[in-house]
């Protein structure tokens, strides 16, 4: 997994309350279990009309928001199902940060598990970075996870909390397999002794 540790980007404005996985990616893309190509439809019911061209009126289809990396959005993001594909498709299409006043728990923990860190703050704070990223090309937001803080493109600085073993894992990009392999060298260890003190199992 890609370690996260600072990220300087164009951030997109999205204030929708209870943004849903399923408007996130809808189902008709689940049938595939790649964490790749996902990144086309991402907010497709948005993002693209009946006739399957772009609406341009959607904030990703905007100039410059084309090549957001960080998402503001509304209250209560990541709600509804628990499927793993809605942080795969806001990773491909090159989302590496979401910012809200609340997620859903499970969308929460399933960002820390793909490099995704999503940020909670208070509704003061989220004006401000709303109004931030409503600036268009000059949208851009400076994330710091080591300290733990988000610079505006005026100089203005919002804090944020964060779980340490969750940071510790972004930072040094672990995902559940990655912090299995850290401890390598005691499984090694143990199952070596287990096979002398069990040679049949």
């Amino acid at each position: 997994m890609e370690k996260f540790t600072k990220l300087t980007g164009v951030a997109a404005p999205m204030p929708i309350v209870n943004v849903d996985t399923d408007m996130i990616i809808p189902k008709d893309y689940l049938k595939t279990i790649k964490r790749t190509g996902l990144g086309t439809g991402l907010f497709a019911e948005m993002r693209y009309k009946d006739d399957g061209s772009e609406n341009p009126d959607f904030v990703l289809n905007k100039r410059a928001y084309r090549k957001a990396q960080i998402l503001v959005a509304g209250d209560n993001f990541g709600c509804g199902s628990s499927r793993e594909h809605a942080p795969w498709a806001l990773l491909d299409f090159g989302i590496r940060c979401v910012i809200s006043t609340s997620f859903a728990d499970i969308f929460y923990n399933n960002c820390f598990k793909n490099g995704i860190l999503p940020i909670t703050v208070s509704p003061e704070d989220l004006e401000k970075l709303m109004d931030d990223a409503s600036r268009g090309s000059n949208a851009t937001l400076s994330v710091d996870l080591e300290a733990k803080e988000i610079r505006g493109p005026d100089g203005g600085v919002v804090k944020f909390d964060l779980d340490e073993f969750k940071r510790h894992c972004l930072l040094n990009g672990l995902d559940d397999i990655g912090l299995t392999m850290e401890k390598a060298g005691a499984i090694a260890s143990f199952e070596k002794k287990n096979a002398e003190l069990r040679p049949w199992a």
